[in-house]
């Protein structure tokens, strides 16, 4: 009885009061041995490499038994198998053909470079699995005709938030009307013929600022961010900021027709009615370069997000491609026998539709500049737009239609259609949503399109959502991240490969640098002698003496 009195006064071991314990009866047996060194034999054998990889290994073999949630019984050990068709999707550029073995400080970096891109395809794919939003189309019932379909039904089928976004602005009086969404896809910009400029926040129906240039506006383009837009006027180019206010007025650029902005190279393209292409560099506000086309008023124009070409359409039925660094057009491309009215290419930079005067809709593949599919319209398209999901949006007249896969299966019929209460001067897919913006004779009309825009938005690069701080961080990364204007051309993978320079081009890089040839052999000038030594028999047996050696560079200035 005693005894069992006594286990039960004893108060119970806490965790934290035994791992005390293991730690003083450590430091007292560490005491013990008398505060024992160790030898420097033993402490040079601890300090080597391989002792150190050793016990790096070690230590890195736990971690990764401790991340393991089944243990080393799991029955599916190692990540998780990455299907084929998701690596494909975001697999970036073909391998680099190495280079020779002596060159093995450029085999490495390209070896670093590829286990990059390859590690960075692996991550994007496994992450494409975490994306919360899928895209989705409209489907009818059986028998039913999708292009029947009303926005009013549409709306009324949807939930409130996507329901607002299908409105419509009663804008008569100074119509038609030019527009263009911001790259975020929160901001429209409306313009006028007669002079009417709008900056609204269409989703939240805020106006942000609205002016009259008391002149025509031919075209108006959002620029790097939605605080500053570029409006085409009767004669001169003007800078506004989001308030309203004028920035800058452009005498150099005079009688532009459209518009178009390079958001990577910070270029701001015009096409005139002179007949010429010019571009501004809006981060320094400079004038690039002015190309004189030779191809009379321009008033067809679009650009290739891919590679920042510039397409032009001309009255007589040629498309020609423009890049900043040449004088004379890329490509030029027959594509209808009559004028060219509209133009629009793909985010890929794949495929190109054009319409004509000539009542054809045609599609073409911009890597083989060749056709793949004509379409007749009764009445012509005089306005094309291209979505992020790759619907395409043709206008005749007062009429908008939108087509799905126009470049892969025969259409037959359109997608869905829309009559709006005016002649259509303005077709605009909103990024990141599905939404089509229409300008025409009566205003500004937002249609719902399902499956339009790109459902998960990259917010590093373009997100609708960022603060006014998140706005100016953006903007200071991507002027630092500015890609040169000396950079477009019409294959952007040149910039990847290695530039092999034959022995006979640095050869004349180096002369040309030093202003002789090094490698050149002087002619040998036998030293005249005296006595008969410099006859012509003494003279011709002293170049063969010398024939076979090295020649020595006569002025010792010009030694290398």
């Amino acid at each position: 009885m005693t005894t069992l009195l006594i286990l039960s006064e004893q108060a119970p071991s806490r965790y934290w009061q035994e791992l005390q314990k293991e730690k003083d009866e450590a430091k007292d047996a560490g005491a013990g041995e008398g505060n024992k060194e160790p030898t420097t034999e033993e402490a040079e054998e601890s300090n080597t490499p391989k002792q150190k990889k050793r016990k790096f290994k070690e230590k890195r073999d736990q971690n990764q038994d401790k991340k393991c949630i089944s243990g080393k019984s799991d029955p599916f050990p190692g990540k998780a198998r990455i299907p084929e068709d998701r690596l494909q999707k975001f697999k970036r550029k073909e391998k680099i053909k190495k280079p020779p073995h002596q060159h093995y400080k450029l085999r490495t970096m390209i070896a670093r470079s590829e286990e990059a891109s390859e590690m960075a395809q692996k991550q994007a794919a496994r992450f494409d699995l975490l994306l919360p939003e899928e895209a989705g189309f409209l489907e009818g019932d059986e028998g039913e005709d999708t292009c029947l379909v009303s926005q009013e039904d549409i709306a009324n089928a949807v939930d409130i938030t996507s329901g607002a976004k299908h409105f419509h602005l009663k804008l008569s009086q100074f119509g038609p009307y030019r527009i263009d969404y911001s790259k975020t896809g929160r901001h429209l910009l409306i313009g006028g013929r007669k002079g009417h400029v709008a900056c609204i926040d269409w989703q939240s129906k805020h106006l942000m600022c609205e002016i009259n240039v008391m002149e025509s506006v031919n075209d108006i383009k959002w620029l790097h961010s939605e605080s500053m837009y570029a409006v085409a006027q009767k004669k001169w180019l003007y800078v506004y900021d989001s308030n309203g206010i004028e920035l800058h007025c452009i005498r150099k650029f005079n009688d532009v027709l459209r518009m178009q902005f390079l958001p990577y190279h910070f270029l701001l393209a015009t096409a005139s009615s002179t007949s010429f292409l010019q571009y501004l560099d809006v981060s320094v506000g400079k004038e690039v370069v002015a190309i004189n086309t030779k191809t009379g008023r321009l008033d067809v124009m679009c650009q290739n997000p891919q590679n920042a070409i510039i397409h032009l359409g001309h009255p007589n039925g040629t498309v020609t491609l423009w890049s900043p660094n040449q004088k004379e057009a890329l490509v030029k491309m027959l594509c209808h026998q009559g004028a060219v009215r509209s133009l629009a290419v793909e985010k890929n930079g794949t495929y190109m539709v054009t319409s004509g005067m000539d009542k054809k809709l045609k599609v073409y593949d911009i890597r083989a500049f060749k056709p793949l599919k004509s379409y007749f319209l009764p009445a012509g398209a005089s306005c094309l737009s291209l979505s992020q999901r790759g619907l395409l949006s043709a206008a005749t007249g007062d009429i908008v239609q939108v087509y799905r896969d126009v470049w892969s299966t025969p259409v037959t019929k359109p997608y869905m259609a829309h009559r709006v209460r005016g002649t259509v001067w303005g077709l605009h897919f909103c990024p990141f949503e599905d939404v089509l913006g229409v300008g025409h004779q009566d205003g500004f009309t937002s249609m719902l399109v399902p499956g339009a825009g790109e459902p998960n938005f990259d917010a590093l690069d373009a997100n609708p959502f960022r603060s006014a701080k998140q706005r100016q961080e953006w903007e200071v990364k991507a002027l630092l991240e500015k890609i040169q204007p000396e950079l477009i051309s019409l294959d952007p993978t040149e910039l990847g490969h290695v530039d092999r320079a034959t022995f006979e081009q640095k050869h004349e890089d180096r002369v040309k640098a030093l202003g002789f040839d090094p490698l050149a052999k002087v002619k040998f000038i036998p030293k005249f002698k005296k006595k008969g030594r410099s006859s012509a028999g003494h003279v011709e047996k002293r170049k063969k003496q010398v024939a076979h050696e090295d020649q020595r560079v006569s002025d010792p200035e010009q030694e290398i």
